[in-house]
């Protein structure tokens, strides 16, 4: 049996702290707010982030950042991803150079266009730095729905070890030397989530869905490739996989964000409705910057971040998405 602390409480950190008790860890879960740990410690509930599910008796939970370093040395993270940095550099000083740190946040950091892995090894420098990723919806894996992810790490060594941590028969978790390539596979899928919500919601059927999603796919392995990480963990779990929860479940908030501005028009309205962090808003024009900088057309991407960035209404930016001169079609051209 392991110790690890959960740090975020809300119910993605919740879901990881349920399958890291049913894989026979240890678990500490860390959250701010005091009402939120009073029940998961005295009802074992979340009711807040996951209605009236059951968490298993043997998770606690704290308010007190102290005793969640002291409790053990593997920490994952279920944060916000643009709070990341401010978070990281609050906490510097609980961190030691034995520390594993797992990341579980999909986003691209919009001041620097970092990754979170790169975040977390810019604020805290070297250490044990780890991710894992997949399509993974809360709401599902909560109820102990069948599911897969990868764990991706630096070595081959310490992706195993993740992998071990996570495992459950219910969590499938294969393993990755391909940080890079899974970790913007990751960040990507929310951006093109969000596209496939808007043609949803301005009434488009499954034929627009299936041209976003594999365009956009493309677009995530050419990116992939162009930053030297392989293309082909675009295809896989952190990747297609990814995509394909969010973009074919109502239960993802990239998605259902989308939906309320393809309807709606409205940025305002999609907040309004969707009272939650939805990542792909926050990436959309991050990943266009880092595009850029490799010189890779995303015109699935820019679509969207002109969108959220209110510079084109929903309908002007598929028209100018339809009117790109078409290329042959090649995986990672």
């Amino acid at each position: 049996m392991s110790k690890v602390t959960v740090f975020g409480a809300g119910a993605w950190g919740s879901t990881m702290a349920q399958v890291l008790s049913d894989a026979g860890n240890d678990v500490l879960l860390w959250g701010r707010s005091a009402d939120v740990i009073a029940e998961i410690n005295g009802a074992h509930t979340n009711t807040k982030y996951l209605s009236s599910h059951t968490l298993p008796k043997n998770i606690k939970a704290t308010t007190d950042l102290k005793e969640a370093f002291d409790f053990s040395d593997t920490y994952v993270l279920a944060i916000p991803a643009q709070q990341l940095r401010t978070t990281l550099q609050e906490w510097k000083p609980y961190f030691s150079a034995e520390s594993i740190i797992i990341s579980t946040l999909k986003g691209i950091e919009i001041s620097s266009q970092m990754r979170m892995t790169e975040v977390i090894e810019d604020v805290l420098g070297p250490h044990k730095i780890a991710l894992i990723t997949g399509p993974n919806l809360a709401d599902e894996l909560v109820l102990r729905q069948p599911a897969g992810a990868v764990a991706a790490a630096p070595t081959v060594e310490l992706a195993e070890s993740i992998r071990d941590l996570f495992r459950t028969p219910y969590y499938r978790v294969y393993t990755s030397i391909d940080v890079m390539g899974c970790e913007l596979a990751g960040a990507i899928k929310s951006v093109i989530a969000l596209a496939v919500g808007i043609s949803i919601g301005m009434g488009f059927g499954e034929n627009t869905q299936a041209m976003l999603i594999t365009r956009g796919l493309n677009e995530v392995a050419r990116l992939c490739a162009a930053h030297g990480s392989d293309p082909l963990s675009a295809a896989g779990l952190a990747g297609m996989g990814d995509l394909v929860a969010s973009c074919g479940s109502p239960l993802s908030r990239n998605r259902t964000f989308g939906e309320v501005i393809g309807r709606t028009g409205s940025m305002e309205e999609a907040r309004l409705q969707v009272a939650k962090t939805v990542e792909g808003v926050a990436s959309a024009g991050a990943v266009v910057e880092i595009a850029h900088r490799v010189g890779v057309e995303v015109p699935v991407i820019e679509a969207v971040a002109e969108i959220v960035s209110e510079q084109l209404s929903p309908a002007a930016a598929l028209q100018k998405l339809m009117e790109i001169t078409t290329k042959a079609e090649n995986f990672i051209r």
